[in-house]
């Protein structure tokens, strides 16, 4: 069994927290700077894959991909933007899974909330992340999104997770 270190815990998740504020708040630009330059975002099909490269993913995300994406949601110009809803993220269950001085993996649940003109639809998933600490915060390397029912089309997606 791992050792718990609380305070380790508690940072992790006040980051992931801020992330999930952000991303409700729409603050995609100070979003792209929780991330490390060579950090990928993905949102896997297959939950038991482990080469994110070689598989087929809602989001395979590096730098130019992720600023691709927010400028795109940013921009008023793609229909699936307009009108975006509300949306409201929980974060729960963080556990640090490994650290050392250079990275820290983490897993925890997740569930995003969708208020469209259908009524609330919800995104359950887990989320492995691996992050970089820098100073008294982290920068993100690796968020990998495992969200239930991914192998079914996730339609109208308008935002990230």
């Amino acid at each position: 069994m791992n050792q718990i270190n609380p305070q380790l815990t508690l940072a992790v998740t006040a980051f992931l927290n801020l992330e999930a504020d952000m991303l409700d708040n729409k603050e995609y630009h100070d979003w792209l700077e929780l991330w490390n330059d060579d950090g990928f975002y993905i949102v896997p099909v297959d939950h038991d894959v482990t080469d994110y490269s070689a598989a087929v993913n809602v989001a395979y995300d590096d730098k130019e991909m992720r600023e691709l994406r927010v400028a795109r949601l940013t921009s008023g110009d793609a229909v699936s933007t307009v009108g975006a809803e509300k949306t409201v993220r929980t974060v729960s269950g963080v556990r640090v899974l490994s650290e050392d001085n250079n990275l820290i993996a983490a897993r925890y649940k997740y569930c995003l909330f969708e208020n469209n003109k259908n009524g609330i639809r919800q995104f359950p998933a887990t989320v492995e992340v691996k992050l970089s600490p820098l100073g008294d915060t982290f920068k993100i390397v690796e968020k990998v999104v495992k969200v239930m029912k991914s192998a079914q089309h996730l339609t109208t997606i308008n935002y990230l997770f």
